[in-house]
């Protein structure tokens, strides 16, 4: 399997980045697209506003919500406000969306937070977890 791996810089519109990197993908005939957005905290509506226009514009198959085990329960409190703070800004331009899962971070390091991943699967209602 080939990784291909596309960045265009600090600084630049994430939007017209992801457009670049599906339009290159799609010449390479590459069938998975990950975009990383790179740190969106769920309390900053503008990141979120761009999140949410970036899902819309590039008809997102798949939306995953990374957080690190080690923070333990305030994942819950990010999962809920990020997954509620998404849906807000989606359906603002007609497209809700939500998340379909959830990767949890620095899983072997968190000796009695594993709770935490039991937590994350029940309050989002989604059992696609992914952990390393």
């Amino acid at each position: 399997m080939k990784v291909r791996l596309t960045q265009c810089g600090y600084g630049k519109d994430p939007i017209k980045v992801a457009h670049y990197a599906i339009k290159k993908a799609a010449l390479e005939n590459d069938d998975v697209i990950l975009i990383d957005t790179a740190g969106r905290m769920q309390n900053n509506r503008e990141l979120m506003e761009t999140l949410a226009k970036l899902l819309i514009s590039t008809k997102s198959d798949l939306i995953l919500f990374v957080c690190e085990a080690l923070v333990g329960n305030e994942a819950v409190n990010q999962l809920l406000k990020f997954n509620k703070s998404l849906e807000q800004q989606s359906e603002k331009a007609l497209f809700p969306c939500t998340i379909d899962g959830i990767v949890l971070t620095k899983f072997d390091t968190i000796d009695d937070k594993v709770g935490t991943a039991v937590t994350l699967c029940y309050v989002s209602k989604k059992t696609n977890l992914i952990y390393w």
